[in-house]
């Protein structure tokens, strides 16, 4: 599919919910054809119409049509994906022995990290995400060679998927001196600032905070940073964050990835936390983890805005993953027990950028006219059905352009 202009015929798209005494039952689906150009939705119109055109047409063959999904946090730079399997170490001091592991690994990994890196982007693609958030290590050790492997990978999948790049001092940005680095990055290639737990890795909250603003201001670069630390030391952590957000006016431009200490806390404290967090436009990114899962929905209720992210695949870190941001809707609807029509449905939201179909009211909302053709196709009745079946994805499209799978050709 190279046209810049067609049709693509018999989608399937949701319209609305069959409700019996105010309870949802159901999902109702009508069949569209829906015309592309320039990579946006130009028209659409009932499939009960014939369509009449001289340009190419594509069959989604009844397929359900849902927005493109976007893992907004991974490491494409040090994965074993695409390589011999290797299962990672006992660490026997926490955090700590990965980092000591990777001083010696990342330069082994090097001469493959751009091959492993696209191999990974491929596997992402044909899960149905188009948009790639990926940390990047910027550290002493590899200094910017990791940075160097990323960009080409993510140069080979130019017009297949977006990809924005964190410079992330895995390290610590004080701990391992990468300031410079970092500030480098951001000039190479990079468009976020990184960093993690500012209190048990660089061991000072306010300098490393500060440091990090510094850096986002400097560059006007976004902000994302790994924050795992536990409790009220990490609650403590997000508070000085959002007051710096504040005094910066970096309102909107600031992720927390992980948040993880709002799993250690009381309800209340969370609802009182994400209004915080909210009140600031502070985001957060979650691998929705089995063990330690923060209350998302809570946070979502409060207004925070959440992503979700596959984190590590198959690396030293950790040997499991699969790249498949539907994947991760479906464990976050089974951790909340979500799992009536309107809620599986909704769960889309956590994926797609905030994108469903129909909103809490049954009330088609996507595709308008003018919106991106950043779209995935599967095999399911529904979005609940997409969502809780992990539906099999048939092909997916960026801005018009066929990047995964196939749709045969009517015209």
């Amino acid at each position: 599919m190279t046209a810049v202009e067609f049709w693509l015929a018999n989608v399937k798209l949701e319209t609305g919910y069959f409700f019996d005494n105010g309870t949802v039952t159901g999902t109702e689906t009508a069949d569209f054809h829906i015309k592309v150009e320039d990579g946006k939705i130009k028209e659409m119109i009932l499939a009960e119409k014939p369509l009449v055109t001289n340009l190419p047409i594509y069959d989604a063959n009844h397929y359900l049509m849902l927005p493109s999904f976007r893992d907004m946090h991974i490491h494409i730079d040090k994965t074993y994906y695409g390589g011999p399997w290797k299962a990672p170490s006992i660490p026997t001091k926490g955090i700590i022995t990965r980092l000591e592991e990777e001083r010696e690994l990342l330069p082994r990994l090097l001469p493959v990290a751009k091959e492993r890196a696209e191999k990974l982007l491929d596997l992402l693609l044909h899960s149905g995400s188009t948009y790639v958030r990926t940390h990047c290590n910027i550290d002493p050790v590899i200094g910017l060679k990791n940075l160097e492997a990323t960009l080409q990978a993510v140069e080979t999948f130019k017009g297949k998927a977006d990809v924005e790049i964190v410079a992330f001092p895995q390290h610590g940005l004080l701990r391992s001196k990468s300031v410079s680095l970092v500030r480098e990055a951001l000039r190479n290639g990079a468009s976020l600032v990184g960093g993690v737990d500012p209190a048990s890795i660089d061991e000072n909250i306010e300098k490393s905070l500060h440091t990090v603003m510094d850096l986002a201001v400097e560059a006007n670069a976004n902000i994302d940073l790994h924050i795992h630390d536990p409790g009220h030391l990490g609650i403590f952590t997000f508070k000085r964050l959002a007051a710096l957000t504040e005094e910066a006016g970096w309102q909107g431009r600031v992720t927390i990835s992980h948040a993880l200490a709002i799993a250690d806390i009381s309800t209340k404290e969370a609802a009182e936390m994400a209004e915080i967090l909210a009140q600031q436009g502070i985001s957060i990114t979650s691998s929705v983890p089995i063990g330690r899962t923060i209350p998302i929905p809570l946070l979502q209720e409060k207004g925070v805005d959440i992503s979700l992210g596959d984190d590590s695949i198959t690396d030293h870190w950790s040997p499991f993953g699969k790249g498949d941001s539907l994947e991760k809707a479906g464990t976050l609807a089974q951790r909340f027990g979500l799992s009536d029509e309107r809620s599986l449905g909704q769960t889309l939201t956590y994926i797609t950028g905030g994108k469903t179909p129909l909103n809490k009211s049954g009330e088609r909302i996507w595709p308008n006219i003018g919106d991106e053709a950043d779209l995935v196709f599967v095999d399911a009745s529904c979005s609940a059905e997409a969502v809780a079946r992990r539906a099999k994805r048939i092909a997916v499209l960026n801005k018009g352009n066929l990047v995964a799978g196939e749709l045969s050709t009517l015209k």
